[in-house]
């Protein structure tokens, strides 16, 4: 049975649809991975753009907010990819879920051109990836897929 994650940010706008992604592209069989944030707003065009670029489309994805999800089913994990002062505001999930926490740079804060942004986003992007495959090797019951 796959067991469900839930990555939360601030916005649910970039970094949290990253890793969804990527966990559901490489532990398809081990987790079912969503995401939600904080205060959730517009998903980021250059976050939409560098997953594209590693043939992962998350344009069509939405927003969504973590206190919707919050009674909707138990996880097994929520993990935060903000700084620790955001984490703090997560909330307490009911059940058994383990809290993990990713401390991620946030490409809303980026400054400078499309392509200076793109830039940055692709080194966050390539950072959870990064994180997403080492935790898999570490606790995925199958072997990771190469995303």
């Amino acid at each position: 049975m796959k067991r469900p994650v839930l990555f939360v940010c601030v916005q649910n706008s970039a970094r949290s649809q990253m890793a969804e992604a990527f966990l559901n592209a490489i532990c398809p069989e081990d987790f079912a991975a969503e995401s939600a944030g904080l205060e959730p707003g517009d998903l980021n065009p250059i976050a939409v753009a560098a997953m594209a670029e590693v043939g992962i489309d998350i344009s069509k994805n939405e927003t969504k907010g973590v206190f919707d999800l919050k009674h909707e089913k138990d996880y097994s994990y929520v993990i935060t990819v903000c700084d620790a002062a955001s984490a703090e505001r997560c909330p307490v999930f009911p059940g058994g879920a383990r809290r993990l926490h990713w401390s991620l740079a946030d490409p809303a804060a980026l400054e400078g051109t499309w392509d200076d942004r793109l830039a940055r986003t692709r080194q966050i992007r390539d950072q959870i990836r990064a994180r997403v495959e080492a935790w898999c090797a570490e606790i995925c019951t199958t072997p990771p897929a190469r995303a």
